[in-house]
């Protein structure tokens, strides 16, 4: 029997998903830090490393089907945002500004590692060392003369690696272990399912305001801002259950692991090596900004490194929660980053019109 193009990739992205969720549910028992995120990484990513054979040819994880996932966690971060949390944002110019700083020094850091030590010429090195902005980034490098596949390989280790460091390396650092391995959820206690359409429909109003103003990471961002508006307002509770936040964990750790598809061999290991001192390199240097913020802004330490952590909005969020951390803080402050990053590429873009001028080598 023939099967559409269009089925096999819905049979295979729910195939894939159920098998990450398996991946999830072994993680949580080893109580590893957001298991079920981490667990359907792992697992989707050995799957597309070893076993690529068993995927369609050009199979891609559909973005339409986790950008629901990630419009739940949008709005449960939005839930987060308080009156207390906007009458506190004047007092963070200082991170701000300090987070500046971190962007400018980072993406020369990473520039230096990609081209000298990774031998990248200029573009891909550039558009590789950005320190958020993955989309943005993958677009500009394109047309810059970007390798294209080089540059998409570092863009999702950096995230992997730093969703992966962070709540590991707390937990040393705190030497105990801390949010979901030590048992903390993620979603309000007691949370059932009734909620969900309305939360539906804040999360999709969200994204469409989100897209029309041109919201950076507006998938995430937009709900956020409409949930927020919600809670804030007293128009609506909107308690999202654990098990809507582990699905969505599932979902993106699935579809972050996939991305392994066709990889390997020693472009892999060189570009995981190059990822490990790049991210060694940010997270180095957010943990310094960290400690000199920490006596500046009454915030904690953890907080302030989570909110310099190069990892991705949705899923520096999600260790944000997973650390029992205020995650609209620290979503406000990757916001900022990745606006800092986008700015920078186009300023770069028109400053150092040698930037795509020598093509790599396909």
């Amino acid at each position: 029997m023939h099967i559409k193009p269009h089925l096999t990739t819905v049979l295979y992205t729910l195939g894939l998903t159920s098998v990450g969720a398996f991946g999830g549910f072994i993680a949580s028992w080893l109580h590893l830090p957001l298991p079920f995120m981490l667990g359907s990484l792992i697992v989707s990513g050995l799957i597309a490393l070893f076993w690529s054979s068993v995927l369609p040819q050009g199979f891609v994880f559909p973005n339409s089907f986790r950008l629901p996932f990630l419009m739940v966690i949008g709005v449960m971060i939005g839930t987060r945002v308080t009156p207390a949390v906007i009458a506190a944002l004047p007092g963070y110019a200082a991170s701000f500004a300090m987070l500046t700083v971190f962007v400018g020094a980072a993406h020369w850091f990473n520039y230096l590692v990609f081209r000298r030590i990774g031998g990248y010429d200029p573009a891909t090195a550039f558009y590789s060392g950005t320190p958020g902005g993955l989309m943005e980034s993958i677009a500009m490098g394109e047309e810059a003369g970007a390798n294209i596949a080089l540059l998409t390989m570092q863009q999702f280790l950096r995230i992997i690696i730093v969703i992966t460091m962070v709540p590991v390396g707390l937990s040393l650092w705190f030497g105990a272990p801390v949010g979901s391995a030590a048992g903390q959820t993620l979603a309000r206690t007691g949370a059932d399912l009734h909620a969900l359409p309305l939360v539906i429909m804040v999360g999709v109003l969200g994204l469409g305001v989100g897209k029309i103003i041109r919201l950076p990471a507006a998938q995430l961002t937009g709900p956020l801002l409409a949930a927020a508006a919600v809670t804030i307002s007293g128009l609506a509770d909107l308690p999202v259950p654990q098990s809507a936040v582990n699905v969505a964990q599932v979902v993106i750790g699935t579809s972050l692991g996939i991305r392994f598809a066709g990889l390997r061999g020693r472009t892999m290991v060189k570009a995981a090596g190059l990822s490990l001192i790049s991210v060694a390199g940010m997270l180095g240097l957010g943990l310094l900004c960290a400690m000199i913020l920490e006596p500046l802004t009454g915030l904690h330490l953890d907080v302030l490194l989570i909110s310099f952590a190069p990892g991705g909005v949705t899923e520096m969020a999600l260790v944000a929660l997973s650390l029992h951390a205020n995650p609209a803080i620290v979503t406000i402050h990757h916001v900022f980053r990745i606006v800092l990053t986008v700015l920078g590429m186009g300023l770069a873009a028109r400053l150092w019109p040698s930037l795509g001028k020598q093509r790599p080598p396909r």
